[in-house]
Protein backbone atom coordinates (compact mmCIF):
# COMPACT_ATOMS: atom_id res chain seq x y z
CA UNK A 1 0.00 0.00 0.00
CA UNK A 2 1.53 3.40 -0.90
CA UNK A 3 0.32 5.84 1.12
CA UNK A 4 1.07 9.36 0.75
CA UNK A 5 0.79 12.45 3.41
CA UNK A 6 0.08 15.86 2.69
CA UNK A 7 0.03 17.27 6.21
CA UNK A 8 -2.07 17.31 9.33
CA UNK A 9 -4.94 14.31 8.82
CA UNK A 10 -4.70 14.57 5.00
CA UNK A 11 -4.11 10.71 4.00
CA UNK A 12 -4.18 9.45 0.29
CA UNK A 13 -4.30 5.31 0.24
CA UNK A 14 -3.19 3.66 -3.26
CA UNK A 15 -3.22 -0.14 -3.66
CA UNK A 16 -2.17 0.15 -7.41
CA UNK A 17 -5.60 -0.02 -8.46
CA UNK A 18 -8.30 2.44 -6.29
CA UNK A 19 -7.03 5.33 -4.05
CA UNK A 20 -8.79 6.45 -1.15
CA UNK A 21 -8.25 9.48 0.66
CA UNK A 22 -9.00 9.92 4.19
CA UNK A 23 -9.40 13.72 5.37
CA UNK A 24 -8.82 16.69 2.39
CA UNK A 25 -7.07 20.13 3.60
CA UNK A 26 -4.60 21.58 0.99
CA UNK A 27 -5.28 24.83 1.39
CA UNK A 28 -3.69 25.86 5.04
CA UNK A 29 -5.12 29.68 5.67
CA UNK A 30 -2.65 31.83 8.04
CA UNK A 31 -3.91 31.88 11.51
CA UNK A 32 -4.59 35.52 11.27
CA UNK A 33 -7.23 34.60 8.30
CA UNK A 34 -8.51 31.98 10.65
CA UNK A 35 -9.56 34.59 13.38
CA UNK A 36 -10.78 37.33 11.35
CA UNK A 37 -10.72 36.44 7.51
CA UNK A 38 -12.66 34.14 4.81
CA UNK A 39 -11.06 31.98 2.75
CA UNK A 40 -11.74 29.36 -0.66
CA UNK A 41 -9.66 26.43 -1.66
CA UNK A 42 -6.02 27.47 -3.28
CA UNK A 43 -7.10 25.88 -6.54
CA UNK A 44 -3.44 26.55 -7.99
CA UNK A 45 -1.57 24.94 -5.13
CA UNK A 46 -4.65 21.87 -5.17
CA UNK A 47 -3.86 21.11 -8.73
CA UNK A 48 -0.07 21.33 -8.51
CA UNK A 49 -0.27 18.59 -5.61
CA UNK A 50 -2.73 17.09 -8.01
CA UNK A 51 0.02 17.08 -10.78
CA UNK A 52 2.87 15.65 -8.31
CA UNK A 53 0.68 13.16 -7.03
CA UNK A 54 -2.65 12.03 -9.44
CA UNK A 55 -5.43 11.09 -8.17
CA UNK A 56 -6.83 10.06 -11.60
CA UNK A 57 -7.96 7.01 -9.53
CA UNK A 58 -9.72 8.35 -6.74
CA UNK A 59 -12.90 6.84 -6.03
CA UNK A 60 -13.40 7.88 -2.02
CA UNK A 61 -12.98 9.86 0.56
CA UNK A 62 -13.91 9.48 3.78
CA UNK A 63 -13.74 12.83 6.63
CA UNK A 64 -13.15 12.55 10.01
CA UNK A 65 -14.83 15.64 11.02
CA UNK A 66 -15.60 19.44 9.38
CA UNK A 67 -13.16 21.72 11.25
CA UNK A 68 -11.46 23.22 8.40
CA UNK A 69 -8.01 21.85 8.64
CA UNK A 70 -9.90 18.14 7.52
CA UNK A 71 -12.51 19.15 4.99
CA UNK A 72 -12.09 22.13 3.30
CA UNK A 73 -10.86 21.02 0.14
CA UNK A 74 -13.33 18.51 -0.28
CA UNK A 75 -15.84 19.67 -2.88
CA UNK A 76 -13.06 20.98 -4.68
CA UNK A 77 -10.99 17.59 -5.06
CA UNK A 78 -14.21 15.78 -5.91
CA UNK A 79 -15.17 17.99 -8.46
CA UNK A 80 -11.98 17.45 -9.88
CA UNK A 81 -11.77 13.67 -9.66
CA UNK A 82 -15.36 12.52 -9.76
CA UNK A 83 -14.65 10.83 -6.12
CA UNK A 84 -17.08 10.26 -3.74
CA UNK A 85 -17.35 12.43 -0.27
CA UNK A 86 -18.61 10.26 2.90
CA UNK A 87 -18.89 12.12 5.79
CA UNK A 88 -21.51 13.14 8.60
CA UNK A 89 -24.43 15.62 7.61
CA UNK A 90 -22.17 18.74 8.27
CA UNK A 91 -19.75 17.24 5.46
CA UNK A 92 -22.57 17.02 3.56
CA UNK A 93 -23.39 20.27 3.72
CA UNK A 94 -19.79 21.13 2.75
CA UNK A 95 -20.17 19.30 -0.23
CA UNK A 96 -23.67 20.99 -1.12
CA UNK A 97 -22.06 24.44 -0.78
CA UNK A 98 -19.38 22.92 -2.74
CA UNK A 99 -21.51 22.22 -5.73
CA UNK A 100 -20.61 18.29 -5.36
CA UNK A 101 -23.80 16.32 -7.05
CA UNK A 102 -26.02 14.46 -4.73
CA UNK A 103 -24.57 10.90 -6.56
CA UNK A 104 -20.77 11.79 -5.01
CA UNK A 105 -22.42 12.57 -1.80
CA UNK A 106 -22.76 9.65 0.72
CA UNK A 107 -24.26 10.48 4.49
CA UNK A 108 -22.29 8.23 5.99
CA UNK A 109 -22.90 6.26 9.82
CA UNK A 110 -21.38 5.09 12.41
CA UNK A 111 -20.39 1.43 13.07
CA UNK A 112 -21.20 0.80 9.57
CA UNK A 113 -18.58 -0.66 6.85
CA UNK A 114 -18.19 1.16 3.18
CA UNK A 115 -16.61 -1.34 0.58
CA UNK A 116 -14.22 1.02 -2.11
CA UNK A 117 -12.67 -1.90 -4.70
CA UNK A 118 -10.45 -3.97 -2.86
CA UNK A 119 -11.09 -1.46 0.64
CA UNK A 120 -13.16 -1.93 3.62
CA UNK A 121 -13.61 1.05 5.63
CA UNK A 122 -15.17 0.51 8.91
CA UNK A 123 -16.77 4.41 10.41
CA UNK A 124 -16.80 4.15 14.53
CA UNK A 125 -17.47 6.83 16.77
CA UNK A 126 -14.80 8.78 18.27
CA UNK A 127 -14.13 12.12 20.16
CA UNK A 128 -12.02 15.05 19.57
CA UNK A 129 -9.28 16.20 21.64
CA UNK A 130 -10.21 19.07 24.22
CA UNK A 131 -11.33 22.42 23.30
CA UNK A 132 -9.22 24.75 22.86
CA UNK A 133 -9.18 28.78 22.32
CA UNK A 134 -8.83 27.69 18.64
CA UNK A 135 -11.88 24.95 18.69
CA UNK A 136 -14.52 25.58 21.05
CA UNK A 137 -17.95 24.34 18.30
CA UNK A 138 -17.19 20.43 19.33
CA UNK A 139 -20.54 18.72 19.38
CA UNK A 140 -22.05 21.89 16.82
CA UNK A 141 -23.01 20.93 13.12
CA UNK A 142 -22.97 22.33 9.94
CA UNK A 143 -26.81 22.97 9.16
CA UNK A 144 -26.63 24.92 6.18
CA UNK A 145 -24.87 24.36 2.92
CA UNK A 146 -21.40 25.74 3.29
CA UNK A 147 -20.35 28.26 0.48
CA UNK A 148 -16.80 29.25 0.00
CA UNK A 149 -15.07 31.71 0.44
CA UNK A 150 -16.49 31.28 4.21
CA UNK A 151 -15.14 31.97 7.70
CA UNK A 152 -12.96 29.26 9.03
CA UNK A 153 -14.76 29.39 12.04
CA UNK A 154 -17.90 28.40 10.15
CA UNK A 155 -16.48 24.81 9.99
CA UNK A 156 -17.84 23.60 12.88
CA UNK A 157 -16.52 19.98 14.12
CA UNK A 158 -19.77 18.14 13.42
CA UNK A 159 -19.27 15.53 15.38
CA UNK A 160 -15.71 13.04 14.87
CA UNK A 161 -14.86 9.50 13.76
CA UNK A 162 -12.10 7.23 12.99
CA UNK A 163 -12.01 4.31 10.51
CA UNK A 164 -10.53 1.02 10.43
CA UNK A 165 -9.00 0.06 6.85
CA UNK A 166 -8.79 -3.48 6.01
CA UNK A 167 -7.59 -4.49 2.47
CA UNK A 168 -5.96 -7.93 1.78
CA UNK A 169 -4.47 -9.27 5.40
CA UNK A 170 -3.39 -6.39 6.40
CA UNK A 171 -5.25 -3.80 8.52
CA UNK A 172 -5.01 -0.01 9.00
CA UNK A 173 -6.64 2.08 12.00
CA UNK A 174 -7.12 6.34 11.39
CA UNK A 175 -7.28 7.98 14.35
CA UNK A 176 -6.90 11.80 13.98
CA UNK A 177 -7.28 13.25 17.25
CA UNK A 178 -5.87 12.80 20.22
CA UNK A 179 -8.55 11.71 22.95
CA UNK A 180 -9.70 8.14 23.65
CA UNK A 181 -13.24 6.59 24.60
CA UNK A 182 -12.99 3.61 26.84
CA UNK A 183 -13.23 0.07 25.61
CA UNK A 184 -13.61 1.58 21.71
CA UNK A 185 -10.73 -0.71 20.43
CA UNK A 186 -11.58 -3.77 22.63
CA UNK A 187 -10.92 -6.70 19.83
CA UNK A 188 -9.91 -4.30 17.32
CA UNK A 189 -6.26 -4.76 16.14
CA UNK A 190 -4.16 -3.26 13.45
CA UNK A 191 -0.72 -3.33 11.77
CA UNK A 192 -0.59 0.14 11.18
CA UNK A 193 -1.97 3.17 13.82
CA UNK A 194 -2.09 6.60 12.04
CA UNK A 195 -2.65 8.53 15.42
CA UNK A 196 -3.91 11.84 16.06
CA UNK A 197 -1.03 13.44 18.53
CA UNK A 198 -1.91 17.47 19.05
CA UNK A 199 -2.73 17.58 22.79
CA UNK A 200 -0.08 15.10 24.13
CA UNK A 201 2.29 16.96 24.71
CA UNK A 202 0.86 19.09 27.40
CA UNK A 203 -1.07 16.13 29.02
CA UNK A 204 -0.75 14.83 32.72
CA UNK A 205 0.69 11.76 33.27
CA UNK A 206 -2.76 10.23 34.00
CA UNK A 207 -4.30 11.33 30.96
CA UNK A 208 -0.94 10.18 28.74
CA UNK A 209 -1.11 6.68 30.63
CA UNK A 210 -4.92 6.60 29.74
CA UNK A 211 -4.72 7.65 25.76
CA UNK A 212 -2.05 5.03 24.94
CA UNK A 213 -3.92 2.40 27.31
CA UNK A 214 -6.86 2.68 25.04
CA UNK A 215 -5.38 3.23 21.85
CA UNK A 216 -1.85 1.66 20.86
CA UNK A 217 -2.03 -1.01 23.56
CA UNK A 218 -5.42 -1.98 22.56
CA UNK A 219 -4.57 -2.33 18.71
CA UNK A 220 -1.10 -3.59 19.20
CA UNK A 221 0.28 -2.27 16.10
CA UNK A 222 3.57 -2.92 14.04
CA UNK A 223 3.99 0.61 13.08
CA UNK A 224 2.67 3.63 14.75
CA UNK A 225 2.50 7.06 12.23
CA UNK A 226 1.49 10.40 13.83
CA UNK A 227 -1.01 12.66 12.61
CA UNK A 228 -1.92 16.04 13.29
CA UNK A 229 1.54 17.41 14.25
CA UNK A 230 2.28 19.66 11.94
CA UNK A 231 1.43 23.46 11.71
CA UNK A 232 -1.63 23.99 10.04
CA UNK A 233 -1.66 27.36 9.44
CA UNK A 234 1.90 26.81 7.24
CA UNK A 235 1.54 26.63 3.90
CA UNK A 236 2.27 23.25 1.88
CA UNK A 237 4.36 25.02 0.08
CA UNK A 238 6.58 25.94 2.99
CA UNK A 239 8.89 23.54 4.86
CA UNK A 240 6.65 21.76 7.76
CA UNK A 241 7.05 22.57 11.08
CA UNK A 242 5.78 21.58 14.41
CA UNK A 243 2.36 22.86 15.61
CA UNK A 244 2.75 26.51 17.02
CA UNK A 245 4.00 26.49 20.67
CA UNK A 246 1.18 28.42 22.43
CA UNK A 247 -1.13 25.04 21.29
CA UNK A 248 1.37 22.16 21.23
CA UNK A 249 5.30 21.48 21.94
CA UNK A 250 5.70 19.06 19.08
CA UNK A 251 9.13 18.10 20.11
CA UNK A 252 7.36 16.93 23.36
CA UNK A 253 4.63 14.89 21.73
CA UNK A 254 7.29 13.14 19.96
CA UNK A 255 9.20 12.14 23.14
CA UNK A 256 6.38 11.17 24.77
CA UNK A 257 4.94 9.15 22.12
CA UNK A 258 8.74 7.63 21.06
CA UNK A 259 9.39 6.66 24.71
CA UNK A 260 5.86 4.44 24.93
CA UNK A 261 6.91 3.13 21.31
CA UNK A 262 10.61 1.92 22.79
CA UNK A 263 9.00 0.39 26.24
CA UNK A 264 6.96 -1.65 23.64
CA UNK A 265 9.11 -2.67 21.18
CA UNK A 266 6.53 -0.79 18.60
CA UNK A 267 8.50 0.82 15.05
CA UNK A 268 7.80 4.41 14.98
CA UNK A 269 7.98 6.48 11.93
CA UNK A 270 7.22 10.56 11.32
CA UNK A 271 6.26 11.45 7.49
CA UNK A 272 6.37 14.31 6.57
CA UNK A 273 4.48 16.00 4.30
CA UNK A 274 4.13 15.94 0.65
CA UNK A 275 6.09 12.69 1.06
CA UNK A 276 5.13 8.69 -0.17
CA UNK A 277 5.64 5.36 1.83
CA UNK A 278 5.04 1.89 1.20
CA UNK A 279 3.95 -0.02 3.90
Amino acid sequence: MKVTFFGTTTLLFDDGTDQVLFDCHFTRPSLVKYISGSEGTDTALADELLRLHPMDRLKAMFISHTHHDHVMDAPYVANKTGAVIYGSSSAMNVAIGGNVPAEQRVEFKAEETYTVGAFKVKVINSLHSKPTILNNDLGEPITAPLVQPAKLRDYKEGGSYDFIVEHGDKTYIIRPSFNYIEGQYDGYHCDVLFLGTAGLAKADETTEKQFFEETVAKVQPKLVIPLHWDNFFSRLDQPATGMIPFVEHTEVAFFKLAKYCEAHDISLLVQIPRTSIEI
